[in-house]
């Protein structure tokens, strides 16, 4: 019952635009209606008129009517002002009370204060006394007309047990009566309560789509600017890792470039090398975002800058990163262990970890060698892939960097939700070590 009426909901109905015209407009219909009424009255012989004349019934039916203007506005006041009108009219004169335009109006504004009240316990209480009240004048009536049909009986001569009706004539009438106005009241009642929990869920489905709206623009945003920052992750490592790859190649073939003219070659194809590759990958990210919204006319969705771009490095691709960073002064062994399923994000993550930590190792450290390992293990849904890289070198003097690479580093942890170990060794050097969890799918790394 509560929730029907919505006696606890603080939740209040805005009434539209034009209202009030269209309230007058709905006054003005039920006013000609109860003009119709009267003079189809007159037309078929009853007497309409016989105690007021026909200006004060029009007046009457105009002070029913009127109250209409203002039904949303005043919504009970409005409902008790018109269930007065009926009292009075009932009273006074039947020809405007029953007429079907005026009990149009009078159900209209229960109606209405059911389904546009903003205090929803005040119109409970005023549509329940409403009731009760006119049930209980009802009932007077019919109690009185049941005493005056007992009474003609006493003086009817027919026997008692040749009547077949319960009640006698006028108690019938009134009976009907009754009965009649239970369902209209019932009817108002109810269509008005539905009407206001109807409105009500319009009105939270349109609060929840705007929500949604909103929420899916704020994730809109953040997607981008994680992506951003994704994006200058990626470019972060590539050049920090190729830039210190060809410093370091470059002084090697400075340094052996009298003595051993060969070696001196090797270094200097490995910078030819090492920039090709960070150009080619600074344009696959770069197209990345020029890509957004740009499609090929058949709808395909490839990028139209010509160029297909090339798929991110992934676990495969350490070797081939490792081998690239040995030079003659600087040694890396790896050693792979990884022989399960390692879907793609994670082996790219695997692979960005190693190459910013090999990049640091270089431009930060004075080791001449490092060792990659990569190890998996863990069973069902603990099952992981870890990589570590170590080195026995001492922190470089004068050469601090920015901390982008191992927040770029940790980022990509916590996007795994993975743990992450980054630091000095005690016993020397330098240890990163990342496990990232596995997924119980694809499989990243090539099998025979």
């Amino acid at each position: 019952m509560k929730q029907f009426f919505g006696l606890d909901d603080e939740w209040v109905r805005r009434r539209p635009d034009a209202w009030l015209r269209r309230d007058v407009l709905i006054a003005i219909l039920f006013f000609l209606g109860a003009l119709l009424g009267l003079e189809v009255w007159r037309a078929l012989g009853f007497s309409a008129d016989s105690l007021w004349p026909r200006w004060a019934l029009y007046l009457s039916a105009a002070i029913g009517a009127g109250p209409l203007v203002l039904r949303r506005r005043f919504p009970v006041t409005v409902m008790l002002v018109t269930a007065a009108h009926m009292f009075v009219m009932g009273l006074t004169q039947v020809p405007v009370m029953s007429s079907i335009a005026m009990q149009g109006v009078y159900f209209f504004a229960i109606f209405t204060a059911l389904a546009w009240a903003p205090d929803r316990k005040l119109v409970t209480l005023a549509a329940a006394g409403l009731v009760l009240f006119m049930f209980g004048w009802l009932s007077v009536q019919w109690s009185v007309a049941a005493m005056n049909d007992d009474l003609l009986d006493s003086y009817n001569a027919q026997p008692a047990k040749a009547r077949d009706p319960w009640f006698g004539a006028t108690a019938a009438a009134v009976l009907q009566g009754l009965m009649i106005n239970v369902l209209y009241f019932a009817t108002a009642v109810g269509a008005g309560a539905n009407s206001w929990r109807g409105a009500r869920a319009r009105a939270f489905a349109h609060q929840q789509a705007q929500t949604i709206t909103r929420q899916a623009g704020q994730l809109t945003e953040q997607a981008v600017v994680e992506e951003r920052l994704r994006i200058a992750r990626e470019l972060h490592d590539v050049v920090a890792h190729h830039v210190a790859a060809i410093g370091i190649q470059a002084a090697a073939a400075r340094k052996v470039m009298v003595k051993d003219p060969e070696r001196a070659t090797d270094s200097l194809s490995n910078v030819e090398a090492s920039s090709r590759e960070a150009v080619t990958q600074m344009r696959t990210l770069l197209g990345t975002l020029r890509a957004d919204g740009q499609h090929t006319a058949n709808g395909s969705g490839e990028p139209t800058n010509g160029a297909a771009r090339a798929p991110e490095p992934g676990l495969n691709d350490v070797a081939a990163l490792v081998a690239g960073v040995r030079t003659p002064t600087f040694d890396v062994r790896l050693d792979d262990l990884v022989d399960v399923d390692v879907p793609a994000n994670v082996g790219h993550s695997i692979y960005r970890t190693v190459q910013e930590a090999l990049a640091n190792v270089q431009r930060h450290s004075t080791a001449t060698a490092a060792t990659v390992t990569l190890r998996a293990g863990g069973e069902g849904n603990g099952r992981y892939v870890e990589v570590e890289v170590l080195d026995d070198g001492r922190p470089r003097a004068g050469t601090s960097g920015s901390g982008l690479g191992l927040l770029g580093m940790r980022e990509r942890v916590r996007a795994h939700h993975g743990s992450a170990e980054i630091g000095p060794r005690l016993t020397g050097g330098y240890r990163v070590r990342v496990r990232l969890p596995l997924a119980a799918s694809t499989r990243n790394k090539e099998t025979p």
